[in-house]
C-alpha cells in the first residue's frame, strides 16, 4: 500500500501546483477604485463633523480641499497594467519533472530500494526486554519519562539508547543515539553505536547515514573495532570484495587472539571470498601471542624469546604487505625494527608511514622518537635521523624533543654555538624549576665553544 499512498500524495501536490499554471489567471483589481471609495467616505464623514459643529469653517474648508485633491489624483492617475498569471505549459512540465524525477532520484540515492519488504509484525519493537525482567522494563519506562521531562539530558539519552540496543529495539535505540549526538555526545564509541543501530535497523545494509557515522568514529579513533568492521562490510556491499577482505584481515590482526569477534569476521571473509569467486585466504593471526604463550614466555631461553618476537614482527610485516594503508601498523613495525637494531628496515617502514601523510609533523615525530629510542646518552644520532629532525623543525618549529636532539647532535659534532642556540630555545618551553630544565642547563654548562 505504501507506494500507492505515496503516488496519491505526489499526484495531489502536482494538481495544486499545476492547475494555476494551466489556466489564465484573473486580472488584479484596480487599486485606484479602492482609493476613490475611501476618499468619498472621508468627504461624507467630513460633512457629518461639520453638522455636529466639530470643525470650524476654516478647518472644514482646508480638510475638504485636501481630500478632494487626493480624490482628483486617483482619477487622473494612469492605471498600471493589471498583473495576470497566464498559462505556462512549459513551466508545468518542468515542475512535474522536478517533483517526480527529484523524488525518485533522492530515494535511489538516500534510500535502500534493494531491501526486501518487512512484515508489520517484524517492525514492532519487542514489548519487553529479552531477559523478561519486569524490573528492567519499569526502569526503562521511568528513564523515558524522565527524558520526556528533561529532553536536554544527553547522558540520559545515551543510556536509553544502549538499553534499547540490548533489547533489540533498533528504531528506538537509533533515535536515542541521534538525540544524544545532537546534544554533544559524539565520542567515537557513540558514533559507532549509532551507525550499528542504523545497520541493524536496515537488516544488515550499511546505509549512507551509517557510513557517515562510522567515518566520524574512525576520524577520531582509527582503531575503533566496530567502525572498522562495518566499514569493511560497506566496502563489500559496494562490490569490492578484495578490499573488504583486506580490511577485515587488518582488523583480525589487531584483535587479541581470544577475541569473540574473530569467528564472525572469519565467516564474513569466507562469504565475501566465495561470493566473488576468490580463494578463501588463511585468517590473519591476532595481536600478540595468545595467553598460553604469554604464560610460557617467562620460561623461554633468550634465543626462544627472540625467535617469538621475530615471528610477531614478521607476521606484522606480512599483514602490512597485504594491507599497505595501515598507517599505525607501519609506525609499529618501524619501532619494532628500531628496537631490534635493524635500522634499515626501520627507516623503510617509517618512510612508508610518512609517505601516507606527507608534511604531517605528528607522524614524523613518532618516526623520529622510534629511531631514537634505542640510542644511549653518548651515542651519535644517525645522519638520516638528524635530517628527519630538521624536517620536523621546518614544518613545526619549537617541538621540545626535536630541539633537545638537534642540540645533542650539534654538541656531538662539536658545533657548540648551534647546540646552545637549540637548548636556549628549549629552555623557554620548559618549567623553569623542573628537572628537564636542570638537565638542559647542565648540558649547556658542559658545552665548549670552539
Amino acid at each position: 500500500m505504501l507506494p500507492l499512498v505515496m503516488a496519491v500524495i505526489v499526484f495531489a501536490v502536482l494538481v495544486l501546483v499545476l492547475v494555476p499554471l494551466m489556466r489564465d489567471g484573473a486580472a488584479a483589481p484596480d487599486s485606484s477604485r479602492f482609493d476613490q471609495a475611501v476618499y468619498r467616505d472621508q468627504l461624507r464623514e467630513l460633512d457629518r463633523d461639520i453638522a455636529r459643529g466639530v470643525l470650524t469653517d476654516a478647518e472644514a474648508a482646508s480638510a475638504r480641499l485636501e481630500i478632494q485633491r487626493r480624490l482628483l489624483a486617483t482619477t487622473t492617475r494612469k492605471a498600471a497594467a493589471p498583473a495576470r498569471l497566464g498559462k505556462s505549459p512549459a513551466m508545468a512540465l518542468i515542475v512535474t519533472l522536478i517533483v517526480v524525477g527529484g523524488s525518485i532520484g533522492l530515494y535511489m540515492t538516500l534510500g535502500a530500494p534493494e531491501l526486501p519488504d518487512m512484515p508489520m509484525v517484524e517492525r514492532l519493537p519487542n514489548a519487553a526486554p529479552k531477559s523478561g525482567s519486569n524490573d528492567v522494563a519499569e526502569a526503562t519506562a521511568r528513564l523515558r519519562q524522565r527524558l520526556d521531562a528533561e529532553p536536554a539530558n544527553a547522558l540520559g539519552w545515551l543510556e536509553y539508547a544502549r538499553i534499547k540496543a540490548d533489547m533489540d529495539d533498533w528504531d528506538a535505540a537509533a533515535d536515542a543515539y541521534e538525540r544524544a549526538i545532537a546534544l554533544g555526545q559524539n565520542a567515537p564509541s557513540v558514533m559507532a553505536g549509532f551507525g550499528e543501530m542504523l545497520v541493524l535497523r536496515a537488516q544488515g545494509t550499511v546505509v549512507p547515514a551509517a557510513r557517515d557515522a562510522f567515518a566520524a568514529a574512525l576520524a577520531r579513533d582509527p582503531r575503533n573495532e566496530a567502525a572498522r568492521y562495518y566499514t569493511a562490510l560497506a566496502v563489500g556491499q559496494d562490490g569490492d570484495a578484495a578490499k573488504a577482505i583486506d580490511l577485515l584481515q587488518g582488523l583480525l590482526a589487531d584483535l587479541p587472539g581470544d577475541s569473540g569477534m574473530r569467528a564472525d569476521i572469519g565467516r564474513r571473509i569466507a562469504e565475501a571470498a566465495k561470493a566473488a569467486g576468490l580463494p578463501v585466504p588463511p585468517l590473519a593471526e591476532g595481536r600478540g601471542p595468545d595467553p598460553a604463550a604469554v604464560a610460557n614466555a617467562a620460561q623461554m631461553t633468550d634465543n626462544e624469546r627472540q625467535a617469538m618476537i621475530q615471528g610477531m614482527v614478521t607476521g606484522l610485516a606480512d599483514r602490512l604487505e597485504r594491507n599497505p594503508d595501515d598507517l599505525d601498523g607501519w609506525l609499529r613495525l618501524g619501532r619494532a625494527y628500531a628496537v631490534m637494531g635493524d635500522l634499515d628496515k626501520a627507516y623503510r617502514a617509517y618512510d612508508r608511514a610518512m609517505a601516507m601523510k606527507p608534511n604531517d609533523s605528528a607522524v614524523m615525530l613518532q618516526a623520529a622518537e622510534g629511531l631514537l629510542s634505542h640510542l644511549g646518552p653518548t651515542d651519535e644520532i644517525p645522519p638520516r635521523t638528524v635530517t628527519l629532525l630538521h624536517r620536523i623543525e621546518d614544518i613545526a618549529p619549537g617541538q621540545v624533543a626535536v630541539l633537545w636532539y638537534l642540540g645533542l647532535s650539534a654538541a656531538h659534532d662539536g658545533k657548540g654555538k648551534d647546540a646552545l642556540e637549540y637548548w636556549t630555545r628549549l629552555l623557554t618551553k620548559l618549567p623553569a624549576d623542573g628537572e628537564e630544565a636542570k638537565t638542559v642547563k647542565q648540558a649547556m654548562s658542559a658545552i665548549k665553544i670552539r
